[in-house]
């Protein structure tokens, strides 16, 4: 309560309206499996167009499992793309790598150990095929910063821990060519380098030296058909500067966006920019950076006859290493599916992040979760590969349903699946939070250049889209369902009527090719045996009621139980609800056939107000999809009586 202690005007705010509750969104997915390239561990980056996903986890390129020369499809890539071309706006990431050598330090990380008095690695960020890549360095000489008089020698633009080349002409007092470090600041620069001898910036004199400030760009190719390189220009060798190539490749950034986006690390012992960029650039490129620094008379002298030679191109002042080692690792099992949550090692103290389907329980906005690709025959062994799909379908409804509950997982039947085996794989599950779809979509390879190989996808990103696309025009509340499959140009196989009636009643939802109306998905049931939760349209509006009201309800915690909340938390969820019902989510012509709300002594015991319960009762009359249009057609004679 406020005090009124001295006589005054008090204005105080109040609220005559319930609280609200706001929709929670429902098109977000979130997919996990093997990807190319891009961070094993963490929380997963929000992605809302293919070229992110490209950016983060690497292109549309095959696998390599166990080191193999056979090349896997790379079905996330492919499941990614279907997913945004099909309606989806937003996705989530989790990469699933197993590596080959799990005991040995960064296992599957490509890498390069440059040849130098010091140790300098360079080293893939992730592990992964793509990490495969060639890194570029090109180093670029400003113009002389040496100016002025004999009498008053001058250097501008030069800073403290700015790495410049100091060229000495020919007949010059002190020959000092080579690297050094800038230290010191203002009217008092000195350069120096290990061992070398320190020069003081009086003994620079215009005409007998030049000093050019020295930077490195730095280039990066990553292997694969549709690779866009990356440029980091004007970078500056010295670990210690702001603008250190150091800094911007350093294993562990500062910044989120450098830890997805710059592709390898430096590991270096240098203190030195002077020597580290010594030892980084070939002697070939160094002797081309002397000749690109030389006064016009001196390269002239250099190369006579005049005109025999011109000045270095820009690819001679380029090293070039390309990094080895890198590899897919293995085919994921279930348990790299499932990851691992979050810890610090007790022996250690390392901080170890979530994994895998675990990486997405810190996410609250994830409605929809699928593993493309998991259910490829990958193994020479059937039996082998059928209990490792069986496994992860396993992790995945007890992500949606048992640890994260207002999710649902979108299943992929396996490829190439007869009828009687797709029943029999349908048989082992029973769950309320997912959906099985059925058969493969048979897509244009985007790898072929002739546009002409066909290959057979997972169905679960295509249904993701379709799902997010539903959402969006229509609710929650409508069937996935009738909607054109873009991007398809045929199924696996094209299934009949009469094939679908085995199907159907099963919860095995199909793709169906009609003419005239194209490629269509033609079911929208879910795996479970509970009549009651039968559509999947239901099972996903609930769990969009089940968030709103948990999300848009929290101000109530530790308020007083009594008539007043009781009152304001039926207002709130009734206005809630009567939104719902007009939007046509809800049945009924009247919103008192729609739905009710009790939050009253009916609905608690005293036993519950004395121990800080307090429940409410809502009663929803959803929507259902018209699964079976039936039209009844009699003959009527033209005399017949009313």
């Amino acid at each position: 309560m406020p005090e009124y202690l001295a006589p005054g005007v008090y204005v105080e705010e109040v609220s005559f309206r319930p609280k609200s509750i706001e929709g929670v969104s429902t098109s977000t997915a979130g997919f996990v499996g093997p990807t190319r390239y891009g961070p094993t561990v963490g929380e997963p980056e929000l992605i809302t167009n293919f070229g992110e996903f490209e950016r983060y986890y690497g292109g549309i390129d095959g696998l390599r499992f166990d080191g193999s020369d056979e090349e896997t499809i790379n079905f996330m890539a492919h499941a990614v793309r279907a997913f945004f071309d099909n309606g989806g706006s937003r996705l989530y990431v989790s990469r699933v790598y197993q590596p080959i050598n799990p005991e040995v330090d960064f296992d599957g990380h490509a890498s390069f150990s440059v040849d130098s008095p010091e140790a300098i690695l360079l080293r893939a960020r992730f592990p992964g095929r793509s990490g495969n890549m060639r890194i570029i360095f090109a180093v670029k000489a400003a113009p002389s910063a040496l100016s002025g008089s004999v009498a008053a020698p001058q250097l501008r633009g030069l800073r403290q821990q700015d790495v410049v080349y100091i060229h000495s002409a020919p007949g010059a007092g002190t020959a000092i060519d080579g690297f050094y470090d800038v230290v010191g600041s203002g009217n008092s620069l000195t350069f120096e380098r290990p061992g070398a001898t320190t020069i003081n910036q009086s003994q620079l004199q215009p005409g007998d030296h030049s000093v050019h400030a020295v930077t490195v760009s730095v280039r990066v190719l990553k292997p694969g058909r549709f690779e866009d390189e990356e440029v980091w220009s004007d970078l500056s060798p010295h670990p210690e500067h702001r603008n250190s190539m150091h800094r911007l490749f350093q294993q562990t950034p500062d910044a989120r966006s450098r830890f997805l986006t710059v592709p390898f690390a430096i590991e270096s012992e240098f203190t030195s920019g002077a020597a580290f960029v010594a030892s980084l650039l070939s002697q070939d490129v160094q002797d081309a950076l002397v000749e690109s620094v030389m006064s016009d008379d001196e390269f002239r002298n250099l190369t006579s006859p005049p005109g025999a030679q011109e000045r270095p191109r820009a690819a001679q002042l380029e090293t070039t290493y390309v990094l080895a080692g890198g590899n897919d690792g293995e085919i994921p099992n279930p348990q790299a599916y499932r990851g691992e949550e979050a810890s610090r090692d007790p022996n250690s103290g390392v901080f170890v992040e979530a994994s895998g389907l675990r990486a997405f329980e810190s996410l609250e906005d994830i409605s929809m979760v699928a593993a493309p690709g998991h259910s490829f025959r990958a193994l020479d062994d059937l039996a082998a590969d059928q209990a490792r799909w069986s496994a992860i379908v396993q992790e995945m409804i007890t992500h949606c349903q048992i640890r994260m509950r207002y999710r649902v997982a979108i299943l992929d039947s396996p490829d190439d699946f007869a009828l009687s085996e797709i029943r029999n794989f349908r048989g082992q599950f029973d769950s309320t939070h997912a959906a099985l779809y059925y058969p493969w979509i048979t897509v244009i390879d985007p790898l072929d250049p002739d546009g002409r190989r066909q290959i057979h996808l997972p169905p679960s990103g295509f249904v993701a889209g379709i799902c997010a696309r539903t959402d969006v025009r229509h609710g929650v509340f409508k069937a996935p369902a009738n909607e054109v499959v873009l991007g398809a140009i045929s199924f696996e196989k094209l299934l009949n009527k009469a094939q679908q009636d085995v199907l159907n009643p099963e919860g095995i939802n199909c793709f169906r090719f009609f003419d005239g109306r194209g490629y269509r998905l033609w079911g929208a049931r879910t795996i479970s045996s509970d009549p009651e939760w039968k559509y999947f349209s239901v099972r996903r509006y609930f769990a969009y009621l089940e968030h709103s009201v948990d999300r848009g309800t929290q101000w109530a915690v530790f308020e007083n139980n009594n008539e007043a909340l009781w009152s304001n938390i039926r207002r709130t969820v009734e206005d809630f609800l009567f939104n719902e019902w007009r939007n046509g989510a809800l049945m009924g012509t009247k919103p008192e056939q729609a739905f009710f709300v009790r939050c009253d002594r009916s609905t608690m015991s005293q036993n519950d107000l004395d121990n800080g319960r307090l429940i409410c009762l809502i009663g929803v009359a959803v929507v259902k999809p018209a699964e079976f249009v039936i039209f009844r057609i009699g003959q009527w004679t033209a005399d017949a009586r009313d």
